[in-house]
C-alpha cells in the first residue's frame, strides 16, 4: 500500500506528479527485431564492442589489450590505455567509443520519437559507464552526432556521482516539509549488480531546492558477487540501513523518518514491481513482494516517529538529482547506463520546487 506521512497524506509509489516534475514516462522498453533497444547503450553493450574489436585484432596478429578479457578490464585501465597506452591499443579503445557512440544516437532518436520524449530540449546521461573519461568521451561525440545529424539537443553527463546520484534524487520524491525538524534522510539505490545505501544530509538552510544537500554516510554491496536469494538481499539491506541509522545518530544528526528508494523497473502505487527487475536477485516482479512493506515491517520506527517509504523507478530518481540545475529548461530526460539502460522524461513544474 501507499506509505502514509506522519501528517496522513499519502505519498505513492512511482507517482507522476513530484514536487519539482512532472513524470511524462519511464522504464520505456523500445524493442527491435533484434531486442530490446536500450540494450544497444549498456555496459554490457560497450564490452561487446571492445571484445568484438579485439577478436578482429586477433584474427590479424596480436591483440594489443593483452589477454584480460574484456568484461574484467577496468573503467580506470581503459582510461589509462587511451591516454597513456601503445598508439594502437589507444586507437582500439578510441574504435569502441565511435562504435559505442554511434550506437547511443540511434537509441537516443528512437527515444526521441515517443509522445512522451517530444520536444526534450535537455537529456542528462548517468549510471556507471559516465564514471570513467571514457564514458564523458562517449557522451561528447554521441552529442556531437545528434547535432551534426540534425538533432539540436544538449546531451550532458549528470552532475553527481553516479554512487551518489540515486541517492540525492530520492529527496525530490517528496515535498521538503516532511524533513522539517531532522537534519538528514536515508537513500537507497539498487542497481542490477549493486545496492547503495547511504545518509544524505538535506542542508535545506543552506538551499531550500536542495541543491547543497550531501550524501554523509554511503555503504555500496555489490550483490552480483554473492549472489544472494531474494530474501537475503532483503535482510541485508535492513541491516545496510540500520547501521546507517546508527552511524548518523552518533554524529549528533536528526534523521528524519523517511526513507527513499530508487529501484529498477516499472513502480505499482502499492510498492510492487510490474515489470523491469529482472536483473535483481531472485523474482522481485511477484505481486506478492512488496519492498517497501517489507522494509517497513523491520524499521517501523526512526527517531521515535512512523516510518514513510517512497519507492520510484531508479532512473527516475537519478534524474531527479539534477532538479536544482535544470530550471532553465522545461523538457528534459534522463539515461543510465548501467547494467541496461534506465530512462525517465520530465516536465518542470512552474510552481517553487519545494511547496
Amino acid at each position: 500500500m501507499a506509505e502514509k506521512s506522519t501528517e496522513g497524506h499519502i505519498i505513492g509509489h512511482g507517482g507522476m506528479h513530484l514536487p519539482a516534475v512532472e513524470v511524462d514516462g519511464y522504464n520505456a522498453e523500445l524493442r527491435d527485431s533484434e531486442g530490446f533497444i536500450g540494450d544497444r547503450a549498456s555496459n554490457r553493450a560497450f564490452r561487446a564492442i571492445l571484445e568484438d574489436y579485439r577478436e578482429q585484432m586477433r584474427s590479424e596478429g596480436e591483440d594489443p589489450l593483452g589477454n584480460t578479457p574484456s568484461d574484467e578490464i577496468s573503467k580506470k585501465k581503459i582510461d589509462k590505455i587511451l591516454t597513456e597506452g601503445d598508439p594502437e591499443a589507444a586507437g582500439v579503445v578510441q574504435g569502441v567509443i565511435e562504435e559505442f557512440a554511434r550506437e547511443f544516437t540511434t537509441v537516443i532518436r528512437r527515444f526521441l520519437k515517443l509522445k512522451s520524449w517530444h520536444d526534450t530540449q535537455r537529456i542528462v546521461v548517468g549510471g556507471g559507464l559516465r564514471e570513467s573519461r571514457v564514458g564523458e568521451l562517449a557522451i561528447g561525440r554521441t552529442a556531437v552526432m545528434l547535432k551534426t545529424g540534425g538533432r539540436d539537443i544538449e546531451l550532458k553527463a549528470i552532475h553527481q556521482h553516479p554512487d551518489e546520484a540515486g541517492l540525492l534524487g530520492t529527496l525530490h520524491l517528496v515535498p521538503s516539509w516532511i524533513f522539517e525538524g531532522h537534519d538528514c534522510t536515508l537513500a537507497v539505490d539498487i542497481g542490477g549488480s549493486n545496492i547503495r545505501a547511504g545518509v544524505v544530509e538535506t542542508r535545506l538552510k543552506d538551499a531550500p531546492d536542495l541543491s547543497k544537500a550531501k550524501v554523509r554516510e554511503f555503504e555500496l554491496w555489490r550483490h552480483a558477487e554473492d549472489k544472494p536469494k531474494r530474501d537475503e538481499a532483503v535482510e541485508r539491506l535492513v541491516e545496510i540501513l540500520r547501521d546507517l541509522i546508527k552511524r548518523a545518530e552518533a554524529k549528533k544528526l536528526r534523521v528524519a523518518p523517511f526513507i527513499g528508494i530508487g529501484c529498477p523497473g516499472l513502480i505499482r502505487e502499492d510498492g510492487s514491481i510490474e515489470r523491469g527487475g529482472q536483473n535483481l536477485p531472485g523474482n522481485w516482479e511477484s505481486k506478492q513482494f512488496n519492498l517497501p512493506q517489507r522494509l517497513r515491517e523491520s524499521i517501523a520506527e526512526i527517531g521515535g516517529h512512523e516510518t514513510v517509504i517512497v519507492m520510484h523507478n531508479d532512473a527516475v530518481v537519478h534524474g531527479l538529482s539534477e532538479v536544482p540545475l535544470t530550471r532553465d529548461v522545461e523538457r528534459w530526460g534522463v539515461m543510465t547506463i548501467g547494467t541496461g539502460l534506465g530512462n525517465a522524461h520530465f516536465t518542470n513544474r512552474q510552481a517553487s520546487p519545494q511547496k
